[in-house]
């Protein structure tokens, strides 16, 4: 039961991990466009490049990126709560 458990386990991180990979690919993506937009609509100082490069470099370290971690939390959180609820009466 143990070894079924671990497996379920196992394959549930690297189907997560791959889920994560994928939408912080995707946002990182959203938020160049969207700042390569904005220096087309000329609210962007000095070089093209310059100025996309240190928006990513803020998007790092915003709190959006951080929120991405929850792909990890919240379907744990959500089956450890469902299968205590059905394993207690």
């Amino acid at each position: 039961m143990i070894l079924g458990f671990l497996k379920l386990a196992l394959v549930g991180f690297v189907l997560l991990t791959i889920l994560y990979v994928l939408i912080r690919i995707y946002a990182r993506s959203l938020r160049r466009e969207a700042l390569e937009n904005e220096y087309d609509e000329g609210h962007g100082d000095g070089p093209r490049d310059a100025y996309i490069e240190a928006g990513m470099r803020d998007y790092e370290h915003s709190l959006r990126k951080k929120l991405i971690l929850l792909v990890y939390i919240v379907p744990a959180i959500v089956f450890a709560a469902v299968f205590w609820t059905l394993n207690n009466p």
